[in-house]
């Protein structure tokens, strides 16, 4: 029976305009109920609605509240120092061969968690050029905000996972994989191999037979948002195993593909995440000599059991 996440149902738009389209409460709990999910469909009850149709203001004002208690987890799992290990390696060795200018995407950003951080911190340089996209116009906003607030070098903008505007050096992600169905993945990753694009790098939960219980244990300790308690563990039962996403990222034709894992004990809620890495065939060399020992994780068989 699927896995369904409730934030993934109660906000739809036109694929065309990138209207808002109404979205009915009923339909939407009845759906979860025949996906055999009760608890999720009165998550969803709960939510306000007008004749029916779920309010916009209050769905929106709701997952901002989610993103928010997800920005902490992703702060007390080290995310955006997790991301700069990979991407100053990177980075490097795009610079040694001379590529320019640099400009870092990260797709499905919601808050900007990691780009904010990475802009805070600095530590990817002053010639990096920091984006974030995302589908809902209302985590974009919130975005902008937050990075006007902080007075950070770091852009925003509403933009369709499969249809990217503009272009990148590295395209990034953080928990976005698993929302998609391991038929569409391999044309999230076909739409990154574009000229000029170096390499991407994208985090998603480990499919590992303890994962569900470990996102229980996480988001029912850490969050306190109803949705986001049951949409963290579906994150984790949907996760699609490492063999699904090296075959899904191989279809990036000019890209080598590599799963990236720790190489040495680690927190075991960090080692919970891990990226499927793709980079030019030209920039290889330069990523494993940046990495020194660490390029030992950039592995094209995965070690852990498949699923």
């Amino acid at each position: 029976m699927a896995v369904l996440e409730i934030s993934d149902l109660v906000v739809a738009r036109d694929p065309g305009t990138g209207a808002r389209l109404d979205v009915h409460r009923a339909e939407v709990a009845a759906r979860l109920r025949d996906a055999g999910d009760e608890r999720a469909a009165r998550i969803v009850e709960r939510i306000p609605a007008v004749n029916g149709v779920l309010d916009p203001a209050a769905v929106d004002r709701l997952l901002v509240r989610v993103h928010t208690e997800l920005q902490r987890l992703n702060e007390e799992l080290h995310m955006a120092r997790r991301f700069a290990e990979v991407l100053r390696p990177i980075l490097a060795a795009a610079r040694q061969a001379g590529v320019t200018p640099l400009r870092v995407v990260d797709i499905g950003c919601g808050l900007g968690f990691v780009l904010r951080s990475l802009a805070a911190s600095g530590v990817l340089g002053e010639d990096v050029e920091l984006v974030g996209v995302d589908f809902n116009p209302a985590l974009i906003a919130e975005a902008s905000r937050l990075a006007r607030h902080e007075r950070l070098r770091c852009r925003f903008f509403v933009a369709d996972a499969f249809a990217l505007p503009g272009h990148a050096t590295v395209y990034l992600s953080n928990g976005v994989l698993h929302h998609f169905a391991a038929d569409a993945l391999p044309s999230f990753f076909r739409a990154q191999d574009r000229p000029g694009t170096q390499a991407f790098l994208h985090y998603d939960v480990a499919a590992t037979p303890l994962a569900p219980l470990g996102a229980w244990v996480f988001h029912r300790a850490r969050m306190r948002e109803p949705l986001g308690r049951h949409d963290g563990v579906a994150s984790a039962r949907r996760a699609h195993g490492d063999r699904v996403l090296l075959d899904a990222a191989a279809h990036a034709d000019g890209m080598d593909v590599f799963l990236f894992e720790p190489v040495r004990h680690a927190n075991p809620f960090c080692a919970a995440m891990r990226p499927v890495v793709g980079l030019r065939p030209a920039l290889v060399d330069g990523v494993r000599r940046a990495l020194g020992r660490r390029a030992r994780g950039l592995v094209t068989v995965p070690a852990r059991a498949q699923r």
